[in-house]
């Protein structure tokens, strides 16, 4: 028995014709083809990225590019750390500051003439501040003076203080005068 004959004995054992075995390696060496052709393809592209990245300088002068790049970085780390703080201490007075405001005018004494009495509230981030009172009559200007605690007040307020105070507190449009 000779090796031509084990090959067909084995390739009629397992129902294979060698036909098709030649055929499916041609098909896996056009295959092969392909994606080695399509990986020289995708090299040349990154090859000419590389190229134009790396164009006009050399690698010392790269290194350089880049530590100065870290550096400014650096820099303005320090500087973001600086605005931070600054950041934090104007929010820190706008907070103590009076930002909140209501202004009511009116006519204490009929007759007098026109709205020169006037009753305003001031807050701050909190509802906490004043109203002011102005009272003018002909004898002279009073004024009163009332504290406001987290939008509250011990002493009772007139119809003109609360209205401001409302209006401070954003609860009432102010009206026109």
């Amino acid at each position: 028995m000779g090796n031509q004959e084990i090959q067909n004995n084995l390739f009629s054992q397992l129902g294979l014709d060698p036909s098709y075995i030649i055929i499916g390696l041609g098909v896996l060496t056009l295959i092969l083809l392909i994606i080695v052709i399509v990986c020289i393809v995708k090299l040349n592209k990154l090859y000419r990225r590389y190229d134009y990245f790396m164009r006009g300088r050399d690698a010392e002068s790269l290194e350089g590019y880049i530590v100065s790049m870290g550096d400014e970085i650096l820099k303005l780390q320090n500087e973001d750390k600086g605005y931070r703080e600054s950041i934090r201490s104007i929010n820190r007075n706008l907070r103590a500051s009076y930002q909140k405001f209501g202004l009511v005018r009116y006519n204490a004494f009929k007759g007098m003439g026109g709205n020169l009495s006037f009753a305003m509230a001031l807050l701050d981030y909190t509802n906490s501040g004043f109203v002011l009172n102005s009272v003018h009559s002909r004898e002279g200007c009073y004024l009163y003076l009332k504290r406001v605690d987290m939008g509250q007040t011990d002493v009772l307020l007139g119809n003109e203080e609360k209205e401001a105070l409302e209006q401070a507190l954003g609860y009432v449009e102010p009206k026109e005068s």
